[in-house]
């Protein structure tokens, strides 16, 4: 596949005569990337799945992955970086993408704005119907596509133009403007020219022995360097907790999953061309595996580990009060047994990077969501110290989880370190599928008690979460369920257990919620059961039973504030009161429902240390610079994070300048996980930006009151009728260039947990309340969603347009899980067989944003990225018990599902 066309492929690139030499079969993907270095083609399936890689073919949208590169001989191919340097409609649809608040991560962008822009030629001013059907080939993870079509019909902007740009002002990104242009440098974009390729051999069973033939004479056969286990000088093991740290960089002898790595090959472009797995010296024997809980747990089960019986990789318990005695005296008892599938985070870039040695030091450039771990893993798989290893985050393409997790970055730093050349790696979409982590499976059996007034008396939650094959953030999940199955409710006797059960299948992670979006599904489905048998009111039923300040928590926690969940119920009143007013049969065979469901969520990790540090300071020539290590996956700690900064300090957020996450120029913001970073990095932020106001002030003998200004070279304090000027170069930098220096820490205030889960396991909780409309078709069972009404309380709204965003991206990955996503090992391992909501499957979606003020949280925040997504899946499955009658207990609630389980119902 190696042969060359004779003669060239000429066309015309944004509006450039260029020519090429493809091989036979090159993608035009490939060519336009590689060959004439259009980085804003962006690559996310190699399948025509997912539309990222979209261009303008004479005026028409094409997926370049799909055309071979030698038809577009003669052809003009226009690119996002050209529609936006040359075309005035498409700077203004860039204009509109960041009013909207359109681009988060930012790695569909280019697709969704070349299409758009295709559409937008033909029909100005289209109607959203048009604009769905434009887009409908183009796949998001983020936004949930509301305010990409907005931007596209050309909606009135939602943010505010605000010259201060403190918290509270809803303004666009501040890294926006990279995003909608096409200059956004994801993973696949960094790596030198010239940089050896990398592929990685992967096992191609749940669970197999494997033994190597001649490397030796593979290598000297095909010019390639093969890795392997004992090419690891450290150890050759990683893992996030300390403690269970068991998954290997490359498997020795056996393989626990199908896509675990044995091997790597490392060479030239070309020959990395002609690379085939099959071809590679590995004999597999198949052995027996486990992919269920129940499999696993059963005698005689094979043992992934030695040291955990049974399969048991840990387990969380929280238990209050007597809850057999309580169960056995309540007036009204329900119960249920709920199961949840593997969940795939199908972020649209896939895992990437490139590494290379400098001066000694191995510097690993990769798409992640914590860079000190990064570096303190590859510490020990590399036995290199920590001031040998730098990590440089390129922007990355979406996360939820999953890229808190080594990946590519491991291999590349071997290969670096082997070849002595640049390296670059960048996952096949089938591949990141196959071994990236996955959202628990759990099955869970709930029990939960009433009196007669109507309040919760008990409720007893047991839960085993299929963790695959290694522990991943599997003891997250297990330590975190109990806390958080009961809901935000209050629950006098409680016993809720959970455990992590190993089985042979890709090891399940982090996945925005650590298993709280799972235990959801099966208390709040049981709350609706529980209003019915009482005869009350659904939502007043969750209103009379909802936490409140002053009141325990199912661990004994009391908070004196910020416990707004009860204003999340109430503000939805008014929808569910309309909502249930509208008629249930719609037309014939369809039916509509309502439903409603509520969530919380602690922020950051549970009862352990959590800290952040931020650090900034001002040069000589008066640029104030903020060393930001919080990564920005799209949530928007880029821009939060500085607006919370600059308002500590007392300066427009737009006179900053931002220095990101790599190791070797900022300190550690912690991980971007738990909704963590505009609590805690957001405190370490307001006390840095405090800390560096108390300096200026100081030296200008200035009282608090004092206002600051910041100019070339100076910094002008005015207080009062007093105006002093203070000359920056007249004081002495310091050894990372600034006159004047800050640098803050916070680490959440909590306790640990005793034998019983009581303690204060989060410094803040946030709360969120949702409603979902739908219709139900009876003869197909399709349910398709009509309407979201979705109440947060975030303590303090730092931006009220990205916390739009946020909500709109979560309820879409909470409607995937609820209808359609179900990752199934060598079945789902793609973005054509793994269904993800595409733009036609996301309704309008109302935020309501409540501000309780959380007393620990900065001017109040709380954290919300997971808490959108617990409550979306459950407010769905009791939508449609309302309409149809049927609890579903096992997702994804797929139209055959639904169908047999109305079939079973009519027919008794």
């Amino acid at each position: 596949m190696d042969k060359r066309l004779s003669g060239v492929t000429r066309f015309e690139l944004n509006g450039a005569a260029v020519e090429i030499a493809p091989r036979v079969g090159e993608r035009l993907s490939e060519a336009l990337r590689e060959r004439l270095g259009a980085r804003d083609v962006k690559v996310g399936c190699n399948a025509g799945d997912c539309g990222a890689c979209t261009v303008l073919v004479d005026g028409a949208p094409v997926c370049a992955c799909l055309m071979p590169a030698q038809q577009a001989e003669g052809a003009q191919v226009e690119t996002l970086a050209g529609l936006y340097s040359a075309e005035p409609l498409a700077r203004d649809l860039a204009a509109r993408f960041e009013a909207q608040g359109a681009a988060q991560c930012g790695i569909c962008t280019p697709g969704m704005m070349v299409s758009a822009v295709a559409l937008l030629r033909e029909e100005p001013a289209p109607d959203e119907a048009q604009v769905r059907d434009a887009l409908g080939g183009v796949l998001c993870r983020c936004t949930g596509y509301r305010k990409i079509i907005d931007a596209v019909t050309g909606a009135p902007g939602r943010a505010v133009d605000d010259a201060e740009g403190h918290s509270g002002a809803a303004i666009a990104k501040l890294d926006g403007a990279a995003k909608v242009s096409g200059r956004e440098s994801f993973g696949d974009d960094v790596a030198p020219e010239g940089a050896l390729h990398m592929r990685i051999v992967r096992s191609p069973h749940a669970r197999a022995g494997f033994v190597f033939g001649d490397l030796e004479g593979y290598a000297a056969a095909t010019g390639l360097t093969v890795l392997t286990a004992a090419d690891v000088p450290g150890r050759n093991v990683f893992g996030v907790i300390p403690g269970f740290e068991d998954q290997p960089v490359f498997a020795e002898a056996e393989t626990r999953f199908r896509g675990e790595a044995v091997a790597a090959v490392v060479g030239e472009a070309e020959a990395l061309a002609r690379f085939d797995s099959a071809d590679f010296p590995v004999t597999w024997e198949a052995r027996a595996a486990v992919s269920s809980v129940e499999e696993a747990m059963a005698a005689g089960a094979p043992q992934l580990h030695s040291d955990r019986a049974g399969n048991v990789m840990c387990g969380g318990f929280v238990a209050k009060g007597d809850v057999e005695a309580a169960l056995a005296e309540a007036d009204v008892v329900v119960e249920g047994a709920f199961e949840t599938a593997f969940v795939e985070h199908a972020y649209i870039e896939p895992e990437a990077g490139f590494a290379e040695v400098v001066e000694g030091r191995v510097h690993v450039h990769a798409c992640t969501q914590a860079p000190v771990m990064d570096r303190d893993a590859l510490e020990g798989i590399l036995g290199l110290p920590g001031e040998a290893i730098r990590i440089v985050p390129t922007a990355t393409g979406g996360g939820f989880g999953s890229k808190l997790d080594i990946s590519v970055q491991p291999y590349l730093a071997l290969a670096a370190i082997k070849t002595g050349r640049p390296v670059r790696l960048t996952y096949e979409r089938t591949e990141s599928m196959q071994s990236t982590t996955k959202r628990h499976p759990g099955k869970m059996k709930v029990r939960i008690g009433a009196d007669a007034t109507g309040r919760v008396t008990a409720m007893q939650f047991d839960g085993l979460f299929n963790t695959g094959a290694y522990a991943s953030w599997g003891p997250t999940v297990a330590n975190r369920v109990p806390v958080h199955a009961s809901g935000p409710y209050v629950v006098p006797n409680y016993r809720a257990e959970a455990k992590g059960i190993h089985t042979h299948n890709p090891p399940a992670g982090a996945f925005r919620g650590f298993g709280v979006p799972q235990a959801a599904v099966a208390q709040e489905s049981l709350y609706d059961a529980l209003a019915d048998r009482l005869g009350l009111d659904r939502l007043e039923f969750r209103i009379r039973n909802a936490l409140d300040n002053n009141v325990e928590t199912v661990c004994g926690q009391v908070f004196a504030q910020g416990v707004g969940i009860k204003a999340c119920l109430e503000a939805l009143r008014p929808a569910w009161e309309a909502e249930r007013a509208v008629a249930r049969d719609v037309r014939t065979g369809v039916k509509r429902g309502v439903g409603v469901a509520a969530g919380w969520y602690g922020c950051g990790n549970t009862s352990l240390p959590n800290p952040s540090t931020i650090r900034a300071g001002i040069t000589a020539a008066g640029r104030v610079v903020l060393h930001q290590g919080a990564s920005d996956i799209g949530q928007g700690s880029n821009t939060v994070i500085p607006q919370i900064f600059a308002r500590a300090l007392g300066v427009p957020v737009s006179v900053l300048s931002l220095v990101g996450g790599d190791t070797d120029l900022t300190p550690d913001a912690g991980k971007t996980s738990a909704s963590r970073q505009t609590f805690v990095s957001g405190n370490a932020a307001r006390l840095c930006g405090e800390a560096l106001r108390r300096l200026v002030l100081t030296r200008a003998n200035a009282g608090e009151g004092a206002e600051i200004s910041v100019t070339e070279g100076a910094l002008v304090i005015r207080e009062g009728g007093r105006e002093q000027r203070l000359e920056l170069a007249a004081l002495e930098a310091d050894g990372m260039g600034y006159v004047l220096r800050a640098e803050e820490s916070y680490d959440p205030p909590t306790k640990p947990l005793d034998e019983n889960g009581q303690g204060a396991p989060y410094a803040q909780f946030g709360y969120a309340a949702h409603l979902c409309v739908l219709e139900v078709d009876e003869a197909l069972g399709r349910v398709r969603p009509l309407k979201f009404v979705a109440a947060h309380d975030v303590g303090h709204a730092v931006n009220p347009l990205l916390i739009e965003g946020q909500v709109e991206g979560g309820i879409a990955q909470g409607l995937g899980m609820a209808l359609m996503e179900e990752y199934l090992p060598g079945r789902t391992e793609n973005l054509h067989d793994y269904l993800i909501p595409t733009v036609g499957d996301v309704p309008p979606i109302e935020t309501l944003i409540i501000e309780a003020p959380d007393a620990h949280g900065p001017y109040g925040a709380k954290g919300l990225g997971e808490h959108v997504l617990i409550p979306t899946a459950p407010a769905i499955l009791n939508a449609i018990r309302d309409a149809v009658g049927v609890q579903m207990t096992r997702l994804p609630v797929t139209p055959a599902r639904l169908w047999a389980a109305m079939k079973e119902a009519r027919d008794g």
